[in-house]
């Protein structure tokens, strides 16, 4: 069975930096696409930054490039995310998202990922 746990979040002040971690287990991830979504309530979840297969084909949402970057441990199955500069509009809950054999065209698409944890809060204050 697929399991997957998100960490890392926090309260941080506008300017701080966090690091996310995404730990899966019960599949062979090396090959799989993982990658963060957002939500805060009453608004749809939002794409965030993907690790494509292997650690390959970063990709990012327009609001976070520069601050934000992914990495992929995939020998522990660990998908992690950098974020530096932390702005008010970062706020949410970030979760993790995979899927064995993503369309790379609909990565940003929350509806296309198969497995997803239960998200882990992020808040920024000004």
């Amino acid at each position: 069975q697929v399991q997957v746990v998100e960490s890392g979040g926090g309260l941080v002040q506008a300017g701080g930096s966090l690091r996310l971690s995404c730990a899966a287990s019960g599949g062979t991830f090396r090959m799989y696409t993982m990658a963060w979504f957002r939500q805060t309530p009453g608004k749809d979840r939002e794409f965030v930054a993907v690790s494509g297969r292997n650690g390959g084909n970063a990709d990012y949402a327009d609001s976070v490039k520069g601050r934000f970057t992914v990495s992929r441990d995939s020998a522990k199955s660990t998908m992690y995310l950098q974020m530096n500069n932390l702005k008010p509009e970062d706020t949410g809950a970030y979760y993790c998202a995979i899927d064995p054999s993503l369309i790379w065209g609909l990565r940003s698409i929350p509806r296309h990922y198969d497995y997803w944890g239960q998200g882990t809060q992020v808040t920024v204050s000004s």
